[in-house]
């Protein structure tokens, strides 16, 4: 589930939630208007472009040693400076079905690629009006193997005495 705060500007994100062309494809069929949002809560001009609709293909070996390949769609935006222009969601239903014919794309998640600081690389969710830029971190998958602690259970002190049968007592069996 996602929940986006207006007050502070900040999503929070199910982390199991990832956009595939499937879905996009599905709220364009039925969206009067292309948007996107981002993290901070300021829309992208609505007179952006989508400059790319790509197959990215990521052959790589993690620290681990693992060979991993990964297979994304990449939607790159870009704000231009022709102000007229309004992306109509039938237009970017032809763009995407265009570069499933020609690259033979498969229903793969979603990446979108916008300009900021430097490309922004962000997942995609969609709130019933407006696509929203989900902001992607960077992670260690091989955690196991390079040395990376787990991370420590925290507990409140509190709930540790509640529990009479985790504490020492004549009987218990813990010393």
């Amino acid at each position: 589930m996602i929940f986006f705060d207006f007050k502070h500007r900040y999503i929070t994100i199910n982390k199991t939630y990832i956009m595939k062309l499937s879905e996009i494809k599905s709220h364009l069929q039925t969206a009067e208007s292309v948007n996107f949002v981002l993290p901070t809560g300021a829309f992208v001009p609505e007179h952006f472009h989508v400059t790319e609709v790509g197959l990215v293909t990521k052959n790589f070996i993690d620290c681990g040693g693992t060979v991993r390949h990964e297979k994304i769609a990449s939607f790159q935006l870009w704000d231009a400076n022709d102000f007229e222009h309004r992306l109509k969601p039938q237009k970017l239903l032809n763009i995407i079905a265009l570069s499933e014919n020609v690259l033979g794309m498969e229903d793969l998640e979603i990446e979108v690629e916008y300009q900021s600081d430097t490309i922004g690389k962000y997942g995609l969710h969609y709130n019933g009006k407006s696509f929203a830029l989900v902001p992607k971190q960077t992670a260690c998958l091989a955690q196991d193997q390079c040395g990376v602690p787990a991370p420590k259970q925290k507990l409140q002190l509190a709930a540790v005495g509640a529990d009479k049968q985790s504490c020492c007592t004549p009987g218990s069996g813990c010393c």
